[in-house]
């Protein structure tokens, strides 16, 4: 059996056909021919000295040996081509990329963007909103912004806010249906909320049932419920009347700000042990778009932190 490294040509080829399972999708993807794949295959596989697939007869499957190359290639290739990109970047037009989740990016980030755009005409701006967070090593984001608990953070992570939690409705649906003078009166509407705020355990601090146990109305009974799914839905449906929304302060900050939407009992917020963190990325320290990113988001965020939070 060869002692010497193995050639690293095949082992995207050995990544794409793990990740198939067939050899005609991983060609497709690889701009190749089945027959050139199966050769790099081949030829992988007499370096190692070992098969990493068995062929059956419209599909493969990885053997024990080629699971295990696997799991050493796949991150491996990752950031490859995070590097890779990372180069082109720096070679091209000045890109800074984002990743952070796809109700605060619709509700507080992208709203915002204008200004900066108008600051920095030169450097494009790259949004990856996606609710699963990625890992800043092997991708090809620079910024991160997490909600998450402080201790779920690394040192360098930089709070931009807290939060607290308060009940919001449009002005228009309380001239309709009166005001809210007493926490029973919510009796009269639909409460809208996080569809999964009951399962997932770090979303229960969301429920309206721990705001109104809180505050003393354990068994009131609303008009009816809404549950949707994201926060930008329940922001939209509190927008248009559909109900009163038990919210996250900055989710709702500029709507309070501009009228649009009314805190009906300012004195009753409740605080949440979760904040928005900005993470910087490992290998984007040193570039100026990055810097002027970072140091706008920092100002943007300190806008923010003086509406929500007690002097």
């Amino acid at each position: 059996m060869p002692s010497r490294p193995i050639s690293m040509g095949h082992l995207r080829t050995l990544e794409a056909v793990a990740r198939h399972l067939n050899f005609r999708l991983a060609a497709d993807e690889l701009a190749l021919t089945q027959s050139a794949v199966s050769r790099q295959i081949q030829a992988l596989e007499d370096e190692v000295g070992v098969p990493l697939f068995l062929r059956h007869t419209r599909s493969v499957e990885l053997t024990g040996a080629g699971a295990e190359l696997l799991r050493a290639t796949s991150p491996s290739v990752d950031r490859i081509d995070s590097a890779v990109r990372t180069i082109r970047h720096s070679a091209g037009r000045k890109t800074v990329t984002l990743n952070t989740w796809a109700s605060f990016a619709s509700i507080w980030l992208i709203p915002r963007l204008e200004a900066f755009q108008s600051e920095y005409p030169d450097i494009d701006i790259r949004i990856d909103a996606t609710d699963m967070p990625v890992d800043l090593e092997t991708s090809d984001a620079d910024l991160a912004l997490r909600y998450t608990r402080p201790e779920k953070v690394g040192p360098d992570a930089i709070r931009l806010f807290g939060e607290q939690l308060t009940p919001v409705a449009s002005p228009w649906l309380l001239e309709r249906n009166g005001p809210l003078r007493h926490g029973a009166d919510l009796a009269r509407h639909a409460l809208i909320e996080a569809t999964n705020s009951h399962q997932a355990k770090h979303l229960q601090w969301l429920t309206w049932r721990r705001w109104l146990d809180a505050n003393g109305h354990a068994k009131l009974e609303p008009k009816r419920w809404l549950y949707l799914n994201y926060a930008h839905q329940i922001l939209q449906a509190t927008l248009t009347g559909q109900g009163v929304a038990l919210a996250r302060t900055p989710m709702v900050a500029d709507s309070l700000a501009n009228g649009d939407l009314v805190e009906i009992f300012p004195g009753k917020r409740l605080e949440t042990p979760y904040a928005t963190f900005l993470i910087k990325g490992p290998r984007s320290g040193s570039r100026p778009e990055i810097q002027a990113f970072n140091a706008w988001l920092l100002k943007q965020a300190k806008v923010t932190r003086m509406a929500i939070e007690p002097s």
